[in-house]
């Protein structure tokens, strides 16, 4: 089944519900500064498990201590979907400080 793209208001509504994401053009985009660089490389660790989970996949760059992620849908043309926001809300969840725990 095709994954429709959201309208730019339901987007903004929807990253309300997400603290520090936000809409970069057509991607939904997050930085994290962790306390060292291996507790940067363990959260990409976990977020690739997440993508994997949810085979939704993100533009994930790693810097020392820091991890950033750019995501869109390519199967919507580039546009934000769901897929994209219950990406953004998953990783929210996994990272230090942050969500769930």
């Amino acid at each position: 089944m095709p994954v429709e793209p959201l309208s730019q208001k339901e987007v903004e509504d929807r990253l309300a519900e997400l603290p520090g994401w936000s809409l970069d053009g057509d991607r939904l985009t997050r930085s994290y500064r962790l306390g060292s660089h291996f507790a940067a490389t363990a959260m990409v660790v976990h977020i690739a498990q997440v993508q994997e989970e949810l085979d939704h996949h993100s533009d994930l760059t790693l810097g020392y201590n820091t991890v950033s992620l750019s995501v869109h849908t390519h199967s919507a043309g580039g546009a934000v979907t769901e897929k994209d926001l219950e990406l953004a809300r998953r990783v929210e969840d996994l990272a230090p400080g942050h969500g769930a725990h």
